[in-house]
């Protein structure tokens, strides 16, 4: 059995944010290989978040941010379990987060389902026009691809779960929602947000 020493333990934590029995037991499944540890404590978090998913949100924070020009200003509602992880550091950055990503790309819905069915169909039909006439003489099957492809962009172009996460733009704000709950253990969810833009 590979020997797991505390130091690669600590390091895997302090990358993942998991804690530290879970980056332990991630280190021994992989046989001590880093990357396929953070792979592992990855898709455990995802599994705790869809666990949690259902439970009932009644606490959480209105997070306020106002730019550092005074001229847009974003409020955000989180909601979690408890009034305990919603003091918790992590919680408040990540309310903080959202509202930088908010300030920087003024999404146009919150999530997939708040898009209205009529503008989605809209722009599924566009998309599939634009497609049919740009891949002429292509198999349904590849065309159909292409415009799941490109109808997939305009949702992350127009919802905040899909924008990069803007204290760390490798990941969404729906991965990093993701990657919380599985660290905290709660359900964790963003409500709504507003925008405010001086003279907008």
């Amino acid at each position: 059995m590979t020997q797991i020493d505390a130091k690669t333990v600590k390091q895997l934590r302090d990358m993942t944010g998991a804690p530290m029995m879970d980056c332990k037991s991630a280190l021994a499944e992989t046989g001590g290989d880093f990357e396929k540890a953070k792979e592992v404590l990855r898709k455990r978090g995802k599994q705790v978040a869809d666990k949690a998913s259902g439970r009932e949100v009644s606490e959480g924070l209105v997070y306020g941010y106002t730019h550092h020009n005074g001229k847009v200003g974003v409020l955000v509602e989180i909601v979690c379990e408890t009034d305990f992880v919603a003091r918790n550091e992590d919680f408040q950055a990540f309310c903080r987060g959202v509202a930088l990503t908010v300030t920087a790309y003024s999404p146009a819905f919150l999530d997939r389902n708040s898009v209205p069915a009529d503008a989605a169909a809209n722009e599924q039909r566009i998309v599939t026009e634009m497609t049919q006439e740009s891949m002429k003489g292509k198999p349904d099957n590849v065309i159909e691809k292409a415009v799941a492809g490109r109808m997939d962009k305009w949702f992350a172009e127009q919802t905040l779960m899909e924008k990069p996460y803007v204290p760390d733009d490798s990941k969404t704000v729906e991965q990093i929602r993701t990657e919380l709950v599985g660290k905290i253990g709660e359900n964790i969810q963003v409500r709504r947000y507003v925008r405010m833009e001086l003279g907008g």
